[in-house]
């Protein structure tokens, strides 16, 4: 293999408000910042564990001067890990999230939401044990 990826770069007005919300939400830490940029990621990479074996990308939230227009194309998806769906998406109201509606209809499986920008993710199945649920 001869790339890796590392980074998905989001586009924003404030990348400091959104990737305090984002970090708050997977329990990421910011790793670099820089004028009109803030890098977040549940690790510090370093580019020989990037060559050794692929591993998780960081999160890049760069400003940009216009706000978002449309539908977003791309998505992340959230699976709550120590808590069921409807905690979870109650935790991420009380960060700042929205619930969206993008046509998914009312029986589904999944939470349809947006983050303070109003960019668009889905909460997911629970993985926790029965218990935690």
């Amino acid at each position: 293999m001869t790339s890796r990826f590392t980074e998905l770069a989001v586009d924003c007005r404030d990348p400091e408000r959104l990737a305090a919300f984002w970090c708050a939400a997977l329990d990421f830490e910011v790793i670099d910042r820089g004028e009109g940029k803030v890098e977040i990621a549940s690790w510090t990479p370093t580019a020989e564990d990037v060559r050794a074996r692929q591993m998780p990308p960081t999160l890049l939230f760069l400003r940009v001067p216009e706000g978002r227009a449309g539908k977003n194309r791309l998505h992340l998806d959230l699976s709550p890990i120590d808590r069921g769906t409807a905690a979870e998406v109650a935790r991420l109201l009380a960060l700042g999230a929205t619930t969206a509606d993008v046509g998914q209809g009312p029986d589904r499986s999944w939470v349809v939401m947006a983050d303070p920008e109003g960019n668009e993710f889905c909460v997911l199945r629970t993985l926790a044990p029965e218990e935690n649920t």
